[in-house]
């Protein structure tokens, strides 16, 4: 450990804005934890996202994170005060988060010297390049690399792992089995959404015929998770399937949403999770359920850590990766070019054993 952090008593991370990317983070988490045992650890991180860490032992305080604009820092600043966090550790690339840390008055802050804020961290590392570019890692790695410049012991073996309670867990089940799914079912969840685009979603009418397919061959109960604002594509896989299909976003008392707290019960039950190249993928891999990623224009290097559990399916076309939002060329082929019956056929693939015996 450098031996400016050696009698640190407050620290605080400010965590990465994507849902998968906080969940490759958790390996860092874990490895603070490790180092500063006694010290005050806070997490710093977008509200919508909090549930992601909801129950983790890392955290002595969660505070969300909110700096767009001029209240939300004031927000920040009070909230961080009576913590008096001596260092700051950013896992978010950009120069605002930064600045955010700054006006909040932490003293010391560490990060990848990135961007402008390279001339004004404390310490951290350069990015590894390749060809003049920033060469791309498997985000875990990238994040841990941080935790090795500064002196830290980084666990053992590394993995992304999230927590759930009795309680919160057994509130997930009671909503499953007021949908019909009894302790012995198989489940099979579908996960259409990608809050990146349009770009990473596989075609709903796909994820409708495959769920006729899969009820049809395995007699498997379907679970439809999907999130705010994906409420369209959730209808139009219902409409578009012969297939029972369960939604358990329908049946939440007075209409609430599933949350990302929520969500850890449903990924959790599932003996198959069948997903878009998004968050919930990364919650399979951290409570350790098989699934199968429909990958499209993202580059694979960047999430190819703990797939013992994962099997990804990507075409291999001159277009991939171009990491846009949106298909530039309009034929969207990436995803559409992966089909129904193919997928089908790697559901068939997969141990019996392995889709009944992990819950």
């Amino acid at each position: 450990m450098l031996p400016a952090l050696q009698s640190v008593k407050s620290l605080v991370v400010r965590c990465p804005n994507w849902v998968g990317d906080i969940v490759m983070a958790t390996p860092v988490f874990e490895c603070l934890r490790a180092n500063f045992p006694d010290a005050t650890i806070t997490a710093c991180v977008r509200p919508y996202a909090r549930g992601i860490l909801q129950d983790a032992p890392w955290f002595d305080h969660i505070v969300p994170c909110q700096d767009k604009n001029l209240k939300g820092l004031r927000q920040l600043r009070a909230a961080l005060r009576p913590l008096r966090p001596e260092v700051g550790l950013l896992l978010t690339n950009t120069t605002h988060s930064f600045l955010s840390f700054k006006f909040a008055g932490v003293p010391d802050i560490y990060g990848y010297r990135r961007n402008l804020r390279r001339f004004f961290l404390t310490g951290g590392p350069l990015p590894q390049r390749e060809g003049g570019k920033i060469k791309p890692l498997p985000m875990q790695d990238y994040y841990l690399e941080l935790c090795r410049s500064l002196g830290l012991t980084l666990p053992a073996a590394p993995r992304s792992r999230l927590y759930l309670s009795s309680e919160h867990e057994e509130q997930g089940l009671a909503r499953l089995r007021a949908c019909g799914v009894d302790a012995d079912d198989m489940v099979i969840g579908l996960n259409p959404g990608a809050s990146f685009g349009s770009s990473k979603c596989w075609p709903a009418e796909y994820f409708a015929q495959l769920a006729e397919l899969l009820q049809e061959t395995l007699g498997c109960k379907i679970l439809l998770l999907v999130g705010p604002g994906e409420e369209t594509i959730a209808q139009r896989i219902v409409d578009a399937s012969r297939a029972s299909i369960i939604n358990p976003s329908t049946i939440n008392p007075g209409g609430v949403r599933v949350d990302l707290a929520e969500l850890k019960p449903l990924i959790k039950r599932c003996n198959l999770l069948i997903t878009n190249d998004t968050g919930p993928r990364h919650y399979a891999v951290a409570f350790d359920v098989p699934h199968i990623v429909l990958m499209g224009p993202t580059n694979a290097i960047y999430t190819a850590t703990n797939l013992e559990q994962t099997k990804v399916m990507q075409r291999n076309l001159p277009c991939v990766p171009c990491h846009k939002k949106v298909c530039p060329l309009g034929h969207h082929a990436c995803m559409r070019e992966i089909t129904p019956e193919a997928v089908m056929q790697e559901v068939l693939g997969l141990p019996r054993a392995s889709l009944r015996g992990h819950n």
